[in-house]
């Protein structure tokens, strides 16, 4: 059987487990999970986790800070395009989730001036850098958000839209963080995810730092979130929207 119907059995599995009311021990739990990842010798980029046949790759560290904020980056992936497509509105609760140094953070905030950006980080060195910025000026509607790797600590049922901009390849159980968010996201929400296009080799980042509008959308249908559309007016990257449906699947 291959990876991604292995990962797709077990997903199954542990629907229909928590349809019945959920393993009754943390070791049936772990039991049921176990099918959800394989384990390989890692690759030079990655950590040797695979899930639905793709290999995570490992996490940029806050070393890399300065990298999120070249002075290229705007030009290079239109920044500004991006923020400006978002679908926001003015009181909207927004998780930037991997927010980094708040370079996403900060512009979000001004456009939601009666709501709040959650800037979720799983690196306190991250988030110490937006506080700074908010002594400095920095919009006072953000709010930083220490998560985990398997939950992004988000308030149930309490936010509209999510996003992720070159952060979900990099989760070490995106099963875990991807359930999560869905519960995070309010009947209709939104999560907006933007990742550099495998589809193109000519685009110049790491294999395992890419992914492809097929996989993204596997990936997130195995969490229950609908694939609402593809945009790729990004120079590099897909810009992919998913909604959480109505009825919570």
């Amino acid at each position: 059987m291959t990876d991604r119907k292995t990962t797709l059995l077990a997903l199954a599995l542990l629907a229909l487990a928590s349809a019945c009311g959920g393993p009754s021990t943390a070791g049936d739990r772990a039991a049921a999970e176990a099918g959800l990842y394989t384990e390989q010798a890692p690759s030079r980029d990655g950590i040797g986790r695979v899930y639905m046949g793709r290999e995570i790759s490992h996490v940029m560290g806050h070393r890399g800070a300065g990298w999120l904020e070249r002075p290229a980056r705007e030009q290079q992936e239109r920044t500004d395009l991006l923020i400006a497509r978002l679908p926001l509105e003015a009181d909207d609760i927004v998780a930037d989730i991997g927010a980094g140094t708040g370079y996403f953070s900060i512009p979000i905030a001004e456009r939601v001036p009666r709501g709040t950006v959650l800037a979720v980080d799983i690196q306190a060195e991250m988030l110490a850098i937006i506080e700074e910025r908010q002594q400095n000026g920095a919009p006072a509607n953000i709010e930083t958000v220490l998560g985990s790797v398997i939950d992004p600590n988000l308030p149930r049922n309490g936010v509209d839209l999510i996003l992720l901009v070159d952060a979900y390849h990099e989760f070490s159980h995106p099963y875990e963080m991807g359930t999560a968010m869905v519960d995070a996201l309010r009947p209709g929400g939104k999560l907006v995810l933007i990742e550099y296009r495998a589809e193109a080799p000519g685009v110049p980042i790491k294999p395992l730092h890419k992914m492809s509008e097929r996989q993204a959308i596997d990936e997130m249908r195995a969490i229950g979130l609908r694939h609402v559309r593809t945009e790729d007016f990004l120079p590099q990257q897909h810009f992919m929207v998913f909604e959480k449906t109505v009825d919570g699947r």
